[in-house]
């Protein structure tokens, strides 16, 4: 067997950024950037603006890629490269971007749904590494959750990712958690998803919503123009004392806890990561500790609670070492 590549290049394109790096075989960033999305793009920007990224990325390797990992947020075939329905990269939909890029670059390109490579890279880079030197023992199946502009899911099981029958497995931001008649619609064409209740997105809608609804409240967001009110703002706000934001954000915990419960019973995790820019936030608030409060409230029996909940260390970077763990096991 050949040894692992010495450095390849991985991108990670979500529904906000795209961003290129180049990785080590230790799992090491030596170069990346990103750019954001064009706004309101079709699919030829969009291609264009990723492609500039990779080739940008190719140009720090000397020209030359031993391999390319791309990491994407939504459905993927893992053996196509084919996206399918991405709701935050709609214009998208059908894209094989391995069949796009392959024969033009070179080399394999390998093409996975971020959440789940983001698994993979807590798995051999980041929380499992940790476990591993700190507790000598890797964990048999982790479970990876962003939390961002969506949220996504990844599992990794003894080392090798969980797929599912077409590449599609681990989608856990659109199980149903509200099933009422006014769960709130979701990009996915469905209501009452997780990421409608609790992403990024969720939490800036939920509060422009109840600011626009004249009420006399003391909020400091309700001092502010609703389009205007991020997540980051409804956070801030929180954690200064606001009791509106403070309610808008115990929803959003309750819902992850409830859907994270869902995962114990479906996978048996014995580690479960959580990443994203709203798990930032919920560590700022010191509120992960309640999602675990509400997962063990829920969990059917004693061995479902023998898991580790962790944030992520691998930060913005998860996606970008991720895919790179991909290539480096294509290769290696």
């Amino acid at each position: 067997m050949s040894s692992k590549p010495e450095l390849v290049v991985s991108m990670d394109w979500g529904g906000t950024w795209i961003r290129a790096a180049t990785v080590d075989a230790n799992g090491q960033v030596r170069w990346q950037d990103r750019t954001p999305n064009p706004k309101d793009a079709t699919q030829s920007q969009l291609v264009e603006a990723a492609r500039s990224m990779l080739d940008r990325a190719i140009a720090q390797c000397g020209g030359e890629a031993q391999g390319v990992g791309i990491a994407v947020a939504g459905p993927v075939d893992a053996e196509t490269g084919t996206l399918y329905e991405p709701p935050n990269l709609m214009a998208m939909d059908g894209v094989s971007l391995k069949s796009l890029w392959e024969n033009d670059l070179g080399c394999p390109v390998y093409v996975g749904n971020d959440a789940t490579l983001a698994a993979l890279g807590e798995f051999h880079h980041g929380a499992g590494r940790e476990a591993r030197e700190q507790r000598g023992a890797a964990p048999n199946t982790l479970f990876y959750v962003t939390v961002s502009t969506g949220i996504g899911g990844g599992i990794v099981d003894r080392g090798r990712m969980f797929l599912g029958a077409g590449g599609l497995a681990g989608e856990v931001g659109h199980m149903t958690i509200d099933y009422t008649p006014s769960a709130p619609a979701c990009l996915c064409g469905s209501r009452g998803c997780l990421e409608a209740l609790a992403s990024g997105t969720a939490i800036a809608r939920i509060a422009q919503e109840k600011v626009a609804v004249p009420t006399g409240s003391t909020s400091a967001l309700a001092a502010m123009i609703p389009s205007a009110i991020t997540s980051e703002a409804v956070f801030e706000a929180a954690g200064a004392g606001d009791t509106l934001a403070q309610e808008i954000i115990e929803d959003a915990v309750n819902a992850l806890g409830v859907g994270l419960a869902n995962v114990l019973h479906l996978f048996n995790p014995d580690m479960v990561v959580l990443g994203g820019g709203v798990t930032v936030g919920l560590e700022k608030l010191g509120l992960i500790s309640k999602i675990r409060d509400i997962m063990d409230a829920r969990a059917m029996s004693r061995r479902h609670k023998d898991f580790v909940l962790s944030a992520s260390r691998l930060g913005d970077s998860v996606g970008i070492i991720g895919a790179a763990a991909m290539v480096q096991q294509g290769l290696g």
